[in-house]
């Protein structure tokens, strides 16, 4: 009777054990998730953070830059005007010169004509020979003398003009060279821009060729959204049926309890006879100890004492029955103690069994009323995922724990209640298991995130680092001690400081390493444990695949070339699909404990595929705001490129100016030596000059004449093919802005149409699309 009391009373304690181990379980799950979750918000913010930080920074420098392409544009134009002003005056300088040069020379001409009119007159008259000979001789003098000057003045003039003939070409060859340098410069640039957008060109076609791949992989994801929409409509539907099945049992539950109440009370009455008896039992136990010991004093004593009379034997005859009364009344009293314990026998069975109906209605309630927590490992579309196992191991725990409960469990049934205590060792194993599971990863979790949640790790902080500023304050006393006492050199105490600092970043070093091997190891026993866990899970998922009838998903065919998305989404009326409201419903039937193994696999599948939506919408708005950037980048682009052009078109101006005024100086320098050589001292130096020098003087000048405007044409064709091809590129820049502006109008009108998944490749597409045309345009 004993053995079946201590049977009862262990089978009453295990479930509160297990009970007590699933609440601890709860709570820790409850605790990771929320880690978690602050784990990803963190997350969140600080990339964030970094985000608009690159944004502060991108468009800082956009400004700078800016600022110092403006700055750059007004000082050549500064520059410019300052050129323009320096020329204008050189010109007028000269131009002035140049006339009072010819002022000169004409009242000189006039002086000679009027002296050679009066002595040609004077001939006229009739002088005689004479005077005519002297007047000859003389007129022949002053007319050598005459162009012995002019002659010196024209050597002069010519030796001016070689001179600045000499300048010119000096020049000339100066920008010939800057000319042939910038073409090797502007060959060397196309070279380069040649292989870069030859590189390029290679990878946006392996671009394009991972796009296609992706495109393919996202039609395959809209096919398994159809599917797990479809399968999440049927596990709604099957929702509502449980949950009416759950207001069913609620009733019988109210009525089963209605039942219990006078059981309870029976219970009530028996627990407190139960105390009684046991009061009872306590004392008779006293009480038989007592008369125990009083008969073994008794029996001692009669040993002792030996009487040789015949009273001694009639004292002896009545010693032994009074012995012999008081061993009838120890049987009678073991007896009763008998009784008592059998009555205690039934009173806590009958406690275990109301004990365990308890157990069975709280189980079920709170199988009813709880949400379950989230899994850690779990074999899914995508491989297994670490954060599904643990709730259907949950969820398999509670099934088959109520599968257990309610089943009964007599005293008499010795193979149910072998059945049972196995599985609840199994039970407990699982829990034991997922307990140091759920240990190790909340540990994980705290070194992630880098919080202090031990006390004793706080106060061993706070002593090192008062100890630290100890440390330190007593060194600081000691250096003013040293200096004050000494006087010394503060060189040394700096590179002891510094040797000091070195020493300290070393051991910090060599702890953080040290750390960091722990760190690794531990990763790598988790890793280890974490793929036994695996393993573990692998062969119960085969297991309970053998066991369970396979699902066959039947692939329904969409016609009129649209995709699952919009199908369901037409039929559903939804015209903004929300993934906060999706992971909802998935976690509402998530939680739902009556979901079979597959079921709750498929729904970890819709999850995994969500939150992969979720991520490339983000990737998509990134992309978008990249996309805008580029956008004013290009417009900013072609505004400074407007600019030069029309400073380029400024130079090209002035410098055909300039060449018009070179050239109408060279043709007034050319009627000036005409006229000179159709005067008369001009004849007089052609009658000098002999005629195969005259024609070298020609030739030389024509030759000169034709070298010089060959040079100006071939500067001006140049000039003007570097403006044309200048032109041409801007042209096609405008015209690429022009077809991406055009082409994010359309996808603007046409992303309410395109499903989602197509609508994100078109926008990838877009961008891969700009980043070549803004590669090209540099």
């Amino acid at each position: 009777m004993s053995k079946k009391s201590a049977s009862s009373r262990a089978k009453g304690e295990k479930p509160d054990a297990l009970a007590a181990l699933q609440a601890a379980n709860e709570e820790l799950r409850t605790k990771l998730t929320d880690i978690q979750i602050e784990l990803q918000q963190e997350k969140s913010k600080i990339s964030k953070l970094e985000r608009e930080k690159n944004q502060e920074v991108k468009q800082i420098k956009e400004h700078e830059q800016h600022k110092n392409t403006v700055l750059v544009t007004e000082l050549k134009a500064k520059l410019h005007e300052e050129k323009m002003k320096e020329l204008q005056a050189v010109r007028e300088a000269l131009l002035r010169q140049h006339e009072s040069e010819l002022l000169r020379v004409i009242k000189i001409k006039d002086n000679e004509n009027q002296r050679l009119q009066g002595l040609l007159n004077a001939v006229r008259d009739g002088a005689p020979d004479k005077v005519k000979t002297v007047l000859f001789t003389e007129a022949k003098e002053e007319a050598k003398k005459g162009f012995e000057s002019e002659k010196i003045k024209m050597q002069q003039e010519i030796s001016e003009l070689k001179g600045a003939k000499r300048q010119v070409e000096e020049a000339l060859t100066l920008v010939i060279q800057a000319d042939k340098i910038k073409a090797a410069e502007i060959r060397s640039v196309y070279h380069l821009h040649q292989e870069e957008i030859g590189r390029i060109k290679r990878e946006c076609e392996r671009e394009i060729r991972r796009l296609q791949l992706d495109e393919k992989d996202a039609r395959r994801f809209q096919l398994k959204i159809a599917e797990l929409s479809a399968i999440i409509r049927k596990l709604e539907d099957r929702n509502a049926l449980l949950s009416e099945e759950r207001n069913e049992l609620l009733k019988r539950l109210r009525e089963a309890e209605s039942q219990y109440k006078p059981l309870l009370d029976k219970n009530k009455r028996l627990s407190r006879k139960n105390e009684d008896l046991s009061h009872a039992l306590r004392r008779m136990e006293n009480k038989l100890k007592f008369v125990t010991q009083e008969n073994i004093e008794m029996r001692q004593r009669a040993g002792i004492i030996r009487r040789p009379s015949s009273l001694n034997d009639l004292d002896q005859s009545q010693e032994e029955r009074e012995v012999e009364f008081l061993r009838l009344q120890i049987i009678e009293q073991q007896n009763i103690i008998d009784e008592l314990s059998k009555t205690l026998e039934t009173a806590g069975y009958v406690k275990s069994v109301i004990e365990r109906d308890k157990l069975l209605r709280y189980r079920k309630q709170r199988k009813k009323m709880t949400k379950l927590p989230k899994k850690p490992v779990v074999e899914t579309f995508f491989g297994y995922d670490e954060e599904a196992s643990l709730e259907s191991d949950g969820s398999s725990i509670s099934y088959q724990t109520d599968r257990t409960d309610q089943t009964p469990c007599t005293p008499d049934d010795d193979l149910e209640e072998g059945m049972a205590k196995e599985e609840t060792e199994l039970r407990f194993r699982q829990l034991t298991m997922e307990y140091q599971a759920l240990q190790r990863a909340y540990a994980l979790l705290q070194e992630q995130v880098g919080g202090t949640l031990d006390a004793e790790r706080e106060v061993k902080t706070r002593e090192q680092l008062q100890a630290e500023i100890h440390r330190s304050q007593a060194q600081i006393e000691d250096l003013e001690k040293a200096l004050a006492e000494q006087g010394q050199d503060m060189k040394w105490i700096e590179e002891k400081q510094a040797l000091y600092r070195r020493n300290q970043e070393l051991v910090e070093k060599i702890k953080q390493m040290e750390t960091e091997e722990a760190r690794l190891k531990r990763d790598v026993q988790d890793a280890k444990d974490q793929n036994e866990l695996l393993e573990f899970r692998i062969l119960e998922l085969e297991e309970r695949e053998r066991r369970s009838p396979a699902i066959n998903f039947h692939h329904i065919p969409f016609t009129e070339g649209k995709s699952p998305l919009q199908v369901y989404c037409e039929a559903e009326g939804v015209t903004d699909i929300l993934v906060a409201e999706l992971m909802k419903k998935l976690d509402i039937l998530g939680d739902n404990a009556n979901l079979t193994n597959e079921e709750q696999v498929v729904v970890i599948q819709a999850r995994t595929v969500l939150t992969l939506a979720e991520k490339w919408l983000q990737q998509i708005e990134v992309t978008e705001s990249a996309l805008q950037q580029k956008m004013l980048d290009l417009e900013n682009e072609k505004a400074l490129f407007s600019k030069q052009k029309g400073y380029l078109d400024d130079e090209l101006d002035y410098r055909k100016q300039s060449l018009d005024q070179a050239h109408k100086q060279i043709l007034e320098l050319e009627a000036m030596l005409y006229d000179a050589l159709q005067q008369e001292a001009g004849a007089k130096m052609s009658e000098i000059l002999s005629e195969e020098e005259k024609s070298k003087l020609k030739n030389a000048v024509e030759q000169w004449k034709r070298q010089v405007m060959s040079e100006l044409r071939e500067r001006d064709a140049q000039i003007l093919r570097e403006r044309m091809e200048l032109i041409q590129h801007a042209q096609q820049v405008h015209i690429d802005t022009k077809r991406f502006v055009s082409l994010i109008f359309k996808h603007n009108e046409q992303v309410s149409s395109v499903p989602f998944f197509l609508a994100m490749l078109l926008l990838l597409l877009l961008y891969k699309r700009s980043v070549l045309l803004f590669y090209y345009t540099e």
